[in-house]
């Protein structure tokens, strides 16, 4: 596999496709270009899904967000459109994607994008945890 950025998302077959379970992805190195300054915009995306037949491979996830690095584009854009490229090749049964945009000129901007496979019915809400924002660097 290469080590350069992509648009290429591989797959793996879902190891429990009789069971709805959540996966939860953290990433929060996402960077492309403000297409009106051409100044970098930085965001953490916040990814959860419930695969179907698919799930995704990480390194070509990886590769895929640092696709985004040079190119310019609307954080509601980009946003949708990483979504949507998920969709195409997972196919999942539900998958949403939580843009976190780092502060410009004084204006956060988060975009929440969602998708549901249609006919797929939720299992009902128990809540046992939630997941705590993660991060490398030490807090005291």
């Amino acid at each position: 596999m290469s080590t350069k950025p992509s648009k290429h998302l591989e797959t793996f077959p879902n190891p429990f496709v009789k069971r709805d379970y959540q996966i939860h992805m953290e990433i929060p190195e996402f960077t492309c270009v403000c297409p009106k300054t051409g100044q970098p915009d930085f965001a953490s995306l916040i990814l959860d899904y419930i695969p179907d037949k698919k799930c995704v491979e990480l390194k070509s996830l990886k590769l895929y967000i640092w696709s985004y690095r040079d190119e310019a584009a609307f954080h509601e854009a980009v946003t949708n459109q990483v979504l949507e490229d998920l969709v195409v090749v997972l196919k999942p049964r539900y998958i949403r994607l939580t843009a976190r945009f780092f502060v410009r000129g004084g204006i956060f901007t988060n975009v929440i994008v969602d998708h549901r496979k249609s006919g797929w019915k939720p299992q009902s809400c128990i809540s046992l945890h939630s997941f705590a924002e993660q991060s490398n660097i030490k807090r005291y």
